[in-house]
Order: structure tokens, then sequence, then C-alpha cells
């Protein structure tokens, strides 16, 4: 089983070692790059790569590891018994599987996807180690141990938002997604408009890159967001000509595809008043 670039997403020799690496030595792995640069497509290609079924645990700023292995209702369980309900007899009617729990129960092997890592607590992936060690848990309420049928393939990713601890780190095979070069990202233009006009993708491209290094500027225009710009230039019909940018239209065309705040917006009108003196 080995993975590589799909009909839909072109993998970097290097990415595609990564995967490969973390499912040979049977690691999670972690995935780290600029936000839109491709992290959480990654798991669902090399699912579909593999031919695996794809389980997805997006992590908010609230989440808990506990709620990846299981939940116990014990509210319901109360309100149930005050009401006779059958089900009280029963503890595992009141306890909701985790997306771990998903993962180790499959009949299959799987890809299970932690997505945003850093978004939670400082502890979450702290708590998460010896489950993704040793592939078991302990229920305590049933006394039972959840054993993984099969070892899923765990892909972990993370925008940089905050350090995450060294004995989870050590615990994966690390991957950092660089931001392609001008080739690289030919080749994904091609595979989501393989119809675009050269002389238009020439100059949009070479537009891109003149934005994201423009000095000063708080977020770079990511992969996804430059595809969302093509999107809108090619439903518009524009031409290379309608891209020109000089004295006051620094501004790209349709620029709310490219920058997200009004830092950067006021940026580029600076510029162009600048370039008018």
């Amino acid at each position: 089983m080995k993975f590589g670039s799909t009909s839909r997403y072109i993998a970097s020799d290097d990415l595609s070692v990564a995967v490969n690496a973390a499912v040979t030595l049977q690691r999670p792995l972690l995935v780290k790059g600029e936000p839109g640069t491709g992290k959480t497509e990654l798991a669902r290609q090399v699912a579909e790569s593999l031919g695996l079924p794809m389980i997805e645990w997006n992590i908010k700023s609230t989440t808990k590891a506990q709620q990846g292995l299981y939940e116990y209702d014990a509210v319901s369980r109360l309100r149930d018994s005050q009401l006779g309900d059958e089900r009280v007899r029963n503890l595992r009617n009141y306890i909701r599987k985790g997306k771990l729990w998903q993962a180790f129960a499959a009949d299959t092997r799987t890809v299970l996807l932690i997505d945003e890592v850093d978004k939670a607590d400082i502890e979450f992936p702290n708590d998460l180690l010896q489950e993704l060690d040793r592939m078991e848990f302990h229920v305590y309420e049933t006394g039972e141990t959840i054993t993984a049928r099969h070892r899923p393939i765990v892909i972990i990713t993370s925008n940089n938002e905050k350090e995450l601890p060294d004995a989870f780190l050590r615990r994966c095979f690390f991957h950092y997604i660089r931001f392609p070069d001008m080739e690289v990202l030919r080749a994904i233009v091609d595979v989501h408009f393989p119809d675009i006009k050269e002389a238009l993708l020439t100059t949009a491209l070479t537009q891109f890159f003149e934005i994201r290094e423009t000095p000063g500027l708080k977020k770079k225009p990511s992969t996804s967001e430059m595809l969302d710009w093509l999107k809108l230039l090619l439903a518009e019909d524009l031409g290379p000509e309608d891209l020109k940018r000089e004295g006051r239209n620094l501004l790209p065309k349709l620029h709310g595809a490219l920058l997200k705040n009004e830092q950067d917006v006021h940026l580029f009108e600076r510029l162009a008043f600048m370039a008018r003196r």
C-alpha cells in the first residue's frame, strides 16, 4: 500500500515519502503548514488512494481528549431512571463512541484524521499519548478494554498556532508542507482547471506570487485561495489584460478572494497612493 499523487491531489515526492514512512513505522503522521496548503485534503486523498474508509475528528478549542474515546451520558441515565425506562439496566445505552473508538472497532483498516490539533488545550495531545501508542483504552463504566482490531493510519494536522509537547512529537512522524513553487502550483491548477488558457494562467500565477511576496502582508494568500480566485476569473471571463495592476489599480481584481483582512487591503491602497505620488 503506497501513497502517491492522485487525479485530484498533487503530492510532492517528500510528502509521499512522509506518508509511506508513517504507515511503515505505524506512527501518527503530524502534518504542519500554512492554512490552505491541503493538509486536511491530504488525509482524504490518502484514504481514497489506499481504498480505505476515513474517520474525521475536527478539533475545536473546547474539545477534550476523552471525547475521542467515549462519553458517558449520566444525565440521560438519571432522567430515564426517574421515568422507569428499562434502558437504564444497560450502561452501554448511555455510552457514546468517540472517533478513536470508531476507528478501533472498524471491520477494516481506516484513515483517522485528527484535524487542527493545535486548536485544543495544550494538554490535549499528551492525553492521547497512551491510546495512540498502545492502540487501546479502558472504559471504566463497563470495565471493558477496547483494542484496535486494525491499526488505523493516523494523520494529525496543525496550523502551528501553538507548540506541541515534546513527548507527543517524539511519537509522530513529522512533515512540513512547504508552499508550492510555480511549477507545482501549475500542476495543481491543471488538476482543477485543465482548460484554463496559458496566457491567463501565467499572468495570474505571476501576480499571485507578487502578492504573496509583498513586504508587510499580514496573511499571505494560500493555495486554496488562489484556486478560488482563478475560479472567479474564469467565471467573469477575464483575460490577462484585465489583471493589469498599475497606478491607482494596484489592488488585484476580485481581491476579496486573496486578501482576507483590512490591513492587507489598506497596504495595497497605500502602495497605490505612493505610486501615484
